[in-house]
């Protein structure tokens, strides 16, 4: 017997119109981007003043009634009621997000839908930035001269192209993403719905090749195209504030279960976070963009300038009102990484593969069980390589979850003193 009969199906199916509908009136990204001539009048000052950033101005109201009207067909108690009436209020909090933009009110917004560095999550009392502080404590000490490493292959933006250009279509057939070379785009690299932007002066390493591939195309891309095949709900073909958390946290753990996850690129995540809690606690742009320059001198003084953007677009540039989205990378791999042991310590694989069904949350995934079990929506069509075969995840998380109750401070202890003798 289902669980929705035909008349509650149809009330739920136009409320998720709706808040889709109001969801892509609010733009978040888009409204808070910053124009290349920023960065140009920057470096032409010396790098002494700061950028003055202008935004668009973004009218809540259409959403908000859309909103109204959805709230009225949201009535009842299943785990997908929960999840439709949890998007209603995160698309309320992207509205007064966007209205508040450029002023102080900006920063409460944005840790009410990001979260901030110093939010618990995992087991309750883990923050992204203890995470944030041990990654750079341990890789400062673990760069290419310390180590010994293979310098990474240095590949222009029309290499990337070239390479990405013969794998995508092993994954995607017909359907793979289009790569453009262009300069206007910030980051060095940044996705659509079905496309891959690269930045035409940006550097690119080998692992970049693997990043673009296993986060961009494999997660946020093929999210995307399974959402989009759920005719019923289309909604979960969207990116929104909602499921950043949890749609970054798996990006960023597909860089890592694919050894894509180079040691630069993790310290640059945990760099953000630090950056985020000193905006916070008042450094300006500048500061940001100096501590940036530190942390990666190897790196074109544009990369520091993006990163320090990435803190303060949309909030307050002199400080004390950062953008806080970059805290989601952090935070969501540690999210992502403990649900995915958990659904491995339960033995249910199911849930691993639940999580592509479109770009949904963690906290949602009672919802889109139920909605796969009722045939309301379809098995995802796109997965990774370790997704579709699940042997290798399952053996490393089976073990990470046994090595998480092993007492590290005295294996830690016990192996300093060893490799101590040795080095002396």
């Amino acid at each position: 017997m289902s669980a929705f009969s035909e008349a509650e199906l149809e009330r739920l199916q136009h409320a998720a119109a709706l808040i889709l509908a109001a969801e892509e009136r609010l733009p978040v990204l888009r409204t808070l981007s910053w124009d290349r001539d920023l960065a140009d009048k920057f470096f032409a000052s010396g790098e002494k003043e700061p950028p003055a950033p202008e935004y668009d101005i973004i009218d809540p109201s259409p959403s908000l009634e859309l909103l109204h009207d959805a709230e009225h067909l949201v009535d009842g108690s299943t785990p997908v009621h929960a999840w439709l009436d949890r998007m209603i209020d995160t698309v309320e909090e992207t509205a007064a997000l966007l209205t508040c933009v450029g002023t102080s009110a900006f920063y409460g917004h944005s840790v009410a839908l990001y979260g901030s560095p110093t939010a618990a999550i995992a087991d309750g009392k883990v923050t992204a930035l203890d995470l944030a502080h041990r990654l750079d404590t341990v890789l400062s000490e673990f760069d290419e001269g310390s180590m010994l490493l293979e310098p990474p292959e240095v590949l222009t933006a029309e290499d990337v192209r070239s390479r990405m250009e013969k794998e995508l279509p092993e994954h995607f057939g017909d359907r793979a993403p289009r790569l453009e070379v262009t300069t206007n785009v910030s980051a060095k690299a940044a996705a659509g719905s079905d496309y891959i932007k690269l930045r035409a002066d940006a550097s690119f390493s080998d692992l970049d090749v693997d990043q673009l591939l296993h986060h961009e195309a494999l997660i946020h891309i093929a999210t995307g195209y399974n959402g989009r095949s759920q005719n019923r709900f289309p909604l979960l073909a969207e990116s929104h504030p909602g499921n950043a958390r949890t749609q970054e946290g798996l990006a960023v753990f597909a860089e890592f279960i694919t050894g894509s996850l180079d040691p630069r690129r993790f310290k640059r995540l945990a760099d953000r976070v630090i950056g985020i809690e000193m905006s916070t606690e008042g450094a300006d742009f500048i500061e940001l963009y100096q501590f940036f320059r530190e942390r990666n001198p190897k790196d074109a003084p544009l990369e520091a300038f993006e990163s320090a953007r990435r803190v303060v677009r949309g909030g307050l540039v002199n400080g004390g009102g950062p953008f806080t989205k970059d805290s989601v990378y952090l935070g969501g791999l540690l999210e992502v990484h403990n649900f995915l042991r958990a659904a491995v310590t339960t033995g249910d694989a199911d849930l691993i593969r639940a999580l592509f069904v479109g770009k949904i949350d963690i906290n949602d995934i009672d919802a889109v069980r139920m909605l796969l079990d009722e045939g309301l929506i379809s098995e995802p069509q796109f997965l990774p390589p370790w997704v579709r075969d699940l042997r290798y995840l399952l053996s490393a998380l089976a073990y990470s979850t046994f090595l998480a109750s092993v007492d590290l401070e005295s294996v830690e202890k016990r192996f300093e003193t060893l490799l101590t003798e040795i080095k002396d």
